[in-house]
């Protein structure tokens, strides 16, 4: 079953990362399923630590994107969401290469949603799994 409830596709989502920090850490959408958006991000200098390893917080980066859009397109026009919380296992590190995180809905409720996001490497292991909480609020009209 089709969860979108605005027009999708990987070019509307790949437009909305134009100057953003998705475009700068090249997070590119790569599919939408019907009840799924998958994005891929390079393990690369920018998206090290200082230990040359992929950083932690790019991983969540990568989450946060992926779960915070799908969250979006699921929702009205009157409607829009925004992160409440997330949390991060780091299971498995890696140095190079790329990484392809999936977002998939545990809960789309009237008020709130949670998103699992599984973030794996090129050889499809683990190396993040990530849980978000999103806040759907109530576009404001104008006064």
């Amino acid at each position: 079953m089709n969860i979108w409830k605005k027009p999708i596709s990987l070019e509307i989502l790949n437009a909305t990362s134009k100057n953003t920090l998705i475009d700068h850490l090249n997070i590119v959408y790569t599919e939408i399923a019907d009840e799924s958006i998958t994005a891929t991000m390079p393990v690369c200098s920018f998206t090290h630590q200082p230990l040359g390893m992929l950083h932690g917080g790019a991983s969540v980066v990568l989450a946060e994107t992926l779960g915070s859009v799908a969250a979006n397109f699921c929702v009205g026009d009157d409607e829009f969401c925004v992160g409440l919380d997330i949390n991060a296992n780091h299971v498995r590190s890696m140095r190079e290469g790329l990484v392809v995180g999936i977002a998939t809905p545990i809960h789309r409720g009237v008020s709130t949603q949670v998103w699992q996001i599984n973030i794996t490497d090129e050889r499809d292991r683990l190396v993040c799994t990530s849980r978000l909480t999103i806040a759907v609020r109530k576009v404001r009209k104008p006064e």
